[in-house]
């Protein structure tokens, strides 16, 4: 497996491997409890992650460079 398939991973580890050691209601974070806040904080980090994913992908730099 190369480093781009193991970024896929990270996502999927934090938003559900977290959540047992996160589940807890304090500290509240922007007003909301810590779990709720690491769900949030996690869709966020995925898009981060996917928009990473598909900036270093091959296949679509291959497809800007053949239109």
């Amino acid at each position: 497996m190369k480093a781009r398939d193991w970024l896929g991973v990270v996502p999927f580890v934090g938003m559900l491997g977290g959540i047992p050691f996160v589940n807890r209601v304090e500290p509240y974070v922007l007003g909301m409890p810590f779990v709720l806040f690491w769900i949030v904080l996690w869709v966020v980090l995925i898009s981060v992650v996917m928009a990473i994913l598909n900036k270093i992908d091959p296949a679509t730099k291959e497809e800007e460079s053949s239109s």
